[in-house]
């Protein structure tokens, strides 16, 4: 479950995206990362662990990667 489920409003306003990836999860091939990334920002509905994190000028969408996400992405 997202740590703040995809909101339309603040998706609306994410001027700035971040994705986080965990200790466990850094052997992922570098790579494929890249395309991770640009697929989880591409639908930040499905992402795992979705926060919305306030700026000045709107949000940060901030997604931390899991192993789920990788394996949905991944497709196994």
């Amino acid at each position: 479950m997202a740590v703040n489920p995809w909101n339309p409003y603040r998706e609306s306003l994410v001027q700035e995206s971040e994705t986080i990836w965990p200790e466990e999860l850094k052997l992922v091939n570098s790579t494929d990362r890249p395309r991770m990334e640009t697929q989880l920002h591409a639908d930040p509905a499905k992402a795992e662990k979705l926060e919305y994190v306030r700026l000045y000028t709107g949000f940060c969408r901030r997604i931390t990667v899991t192993a789920t996400d990788i394996a949905r992405l991944t497709g196994t």
